[in-house]
């Protein structure tokens, strides 16, 4: 334990300055898309939350993300207020990236309070139910206590983690050869060429999923899940699990709507830190994490 408490402690002083550094949307990535799902540009409304102190927005670090879903034909929108029946009802798919409570978004340390009220995750659950798609996302600790109430709602159990391949590999690769990356509806896609072999991640958490749920991304007794009081600071108290049976990436079917939940959103996206340190799709290794992207916003857009 304690040469891995070592080795984290330098992947903490690692990605404590990247994060110091500001991690910011790597502009200069493109990408070709060889089809477009939506010609027309007229595909499904997808609003990209930006009301609850989301690390990822539009504008800022999913600035990618975004674009990659407008190229592909979809109308992406922010939804800058709070979560209600009438926010919700021009909306066919809802993306939550890395939302935050008020208390944390300058200090990441505990308690990690939900950063939705009741009402909203009332109005969400009951969206969702009736025909909504929600994409929810919530990285390392502390984006997973603020997103483990609404979490909760459709069964999956987050942790406020931080996911640690214990190989120490960074970053984390999943392939179908040893089952971290499951075959099922997203991952081989409609046509040959949406298959998917390998995803790349960086960090996140482990969640558990409910029995309705597939598995899309999963973690083995080879990785461990930290736990610490305040984010990148591990200390010999700190509570360290195991983490077989959890995972990275789930979907599955609510009502007459569908959930898919990441525990983890570089893989998404494209930063660029200090004008150099690429993290997400741009890393050449990710670069199949764009096809994944693809096949679950295709996946939460079907009826």
């Amino acid at each position: 334990m304690c040469r891995f408490l070592l080795w984290i402690g330098i992947l903490t002083c690692l990605s404590s300055g990247l994060l110091s550094a500001q991690q910011v949307a790597d502009t200069s990535f493109q990408v070709d898309l060889a089809t477009k799902s939506f010609p027309n540009s007229d595909g499904p409304v997808i609003a990209i939350d930006e009301g609850h102190h989301n690390f990822h927005t539009i504008q800022g670090r999913y600035q990618t993300f975004a674009w990659i879903l407008r190229k592909d034909g979809y109308q992406i929108k922010g939804h800058k207020g709070k979560f209600n029946q009438q926010s919700l009802a021009q909306t066919d798919i809802l993306v939550i990236a890395n939302a935050i409570h008020t208390r944390n978004v300058k200090d990441w340390s505990l308690p990690n309070p939900s950063a939705f009220t009741h009402a909203e995750m009332d109005a969400v659950e009951a969206w969702v139910r009736t025909g909504g798609s929600l994409f929810l996302i919530a990285d390392h600790m502390p984006f997973p206590g603020a997103a483990h109430q609404l979490a909760s709602r459709f069964g999956f159990e987050m942790t406020n983690s931080f996911a640690f391949d214990k190989r120490k590999r960074n970053p984390e690769i999943f392939v179908r050869a040893d089952s971290s990356l499951q075959s099922n509806l997203i991952t081989d896609g409609q046509l040959p060429e949406q298959r998917i072999d390998t995803v790349v991640t960086f960090t996140g958490q482990g969640f558990y999923i409910p029995p309705e749920a597939n598995p899309i991304l999963s973690l083995s007794d080879e990785y461990v899940l930290a736990l610490p009081e305040v984010a990148w600071q591990f200390e010999e108290r700190t509570e360290f699990r195991p983490a077989a049976d959890t995972h990275q990436l789930a979907y599955r079917e609510y009502g007459k709507g569908k959930v898919v939940v990441s525990g983890e959103a570089a893989m998404f996206s494209a930063q660029i830190s200090q004008g150099k340190y690429k993290m997400g799709l741009n890393q050449p290794e990710a670069r199949q994490n764009i096809q994944l992207l693809l096949n679950i916003a295709s996946w939460l857009a079907s009826k």
